[in-house]
């Protein structure tokens, strides 16, 4: 049976030292908490990515990173980042986010990321079946009983 999407949510306060001369959140900070996100997704999912590294031997690297940035976030802000996984494939996975203020809900900045699985010697791998199962019905899919190619 089909169901309803896994989002990931965790909460961040902008740190002083996270601020530019301007008084703004430095862009580069929004990438660092899109990934403080997909860990706390992989965790509300049951593993980590310790698990996958050190059991596996499967990594998932940064292929492909965006940001788009809306609104300033400052110091001392909460923020929110919603996490969740937009594709998988058996040897790419795509998480989207969303930062947003949690005292008045302003969407701070969507971002994207592509990660491909890897083994220990960086070289294209499969994602392990556990994994691959997790991710899909984090997606809402169903169980596929087929090649692992995800929509």
């Amino acid at each position: 049976m089909s169901g309803r999407a896994t989002i990931g949510e965790t909460r961040i306060r902008v740190r002083y030292a996270e601020t530019d001369q301007m008084g703004v959140v430095y862009h580069a900070n929004h990438f660092v908490w899109f990934e403080v996100g997909r860990v706390e997704l992989l965790r509300q999912l049951g593993f980590s990515y310790r698990d996958m590294e050190a059991s596996d031997g499967c990594f998932i690297a940064v292929v492909d990173a965006r940001c788009r940035y809306k609104a300033p976030a400052r110091y001392d802000d909460e923020i929110v980042v919603r996490t969740q996984m937009k594709n998988i494939r058996e040897s790419l996975i795509h998480f989207a986010y969303e930062l947003l203020r949690a005292s008045d809900g302003t969407l701070l900045a969507e971002g994207e990321t592509n990660h491909i699985v890897t083994d220990a010697e960086m070289k294209v791998t499969t994602i392990p079946a556990k994994y691959l199962e997790a991710f899909r019905q984090a997606m809402g899919k169903e169980r596929s009983s087929g090649s692992g190619a995800g929509a």
